[in-house]
């Protein structure tokens, strides 16, 4: 075999990175950035932020990272049921009366709105998180960061938010008391996320950086729950229209 040919064959590294992004869709720069922005997010926000989308090639891009962790969150959704569970805290009549409309059976109607509300939930939501925090990244970060850096900064918090709440989302999508819990706990890695990721860039003492974590998570709550309703009133709509 020639220098050439031994050049060009696949390192034992290479191929390992390869088939885990073939069959996972993370490679070594994705499990990289998960663990930089698990162990030091401040420094992975930083390089981002001066080096480039790809963090002068270290890390993989906030928002394919991004797109590929809302891929597990929809995983989960699916296997622990679905989003019906929007739909039956509705007022009873209200239900069986759509249900009623739509000439189908209860079981056929809330399968077709869950089909919709689980293929719409996390992309639509993440786009409305990504929207409301990037004009705040802009306004609180000294550098004049431009749209692109301040979504792409938006993306770096979203993204170690979504990495710490990764092992309760299971809890997450129902309703009862471990709902509640992991409610409460999700908000609390959002709060930590914040002041761990943004100091010296987003707020520069503790007090003013819990009082903007705070801002976030009011202002990702409030979209949150106008997604939520736009998204049981597509899955109402095509129940009574699929």
């Amino acid at each position: 075999m020639s220098k050439q040919e031994q050049s060009a064959k696949p390192t034992r590294s290479q191929t390992v990175d390869e088939l885990s992004e073939d069959t996972l869709g993370f490679g070594s720069a994705d499990l990289r950035t998960a663990r930089d922005l698990l162990v030091r997010p401040r420094q992975a926000l930083e390089t981002w932020m001066s080096l480039g989308p790809t963090g002068g090639g270290l890390y993989t891009r906030p928002l394919r990272l991004y797109l590929a962790l809302n891929a597990i969150l929809m995983m989960v959704l699916f296997l622990s049921g679905g989003s019906s569970y929007m739909l039956t805290g509705l007022p009873a009549e209200m239900l069986n009366s759509l249900i009623e409309t739509s000439g189908k059976s209860r079981d056929a109607f809330l399968a077709d709105a869950d089909n919709w509300m689980t293929l719409i939930m996390v992309p639509f939501l993440a786009t409305l998180y990504a929207l409301v925090t990037a004009p705040l990244f802009r306004w609180w970060d000294a550098e004049d960061l431009g749209w692109r850096r301040g979504f792409r900064a938006s993306f770096a918090y979203l993204n170690a938010w979504t990495l710490l709440i990764l092992p309760i989302s299971w809890f997450l999508y129902g309703q009862g008391l471990l709902a509640l819990l992991a409610s409460l706990a999700m908000l609390a890695a959002g709060v930590v996320t914040f002041l761990r990721m943004g100091r010296g860039r987003w707020y520069r003492s503790s007090g003013p950086g819990v009082a903007k974590a705070l801002v976030i998570l009011v202002c990702l709550s409030s979209v949150g729950t106008l997604g939520g309703m736009a998204i049981s009133g597509i899955g109402l709509a095509a129940g009574l229209w699929f």
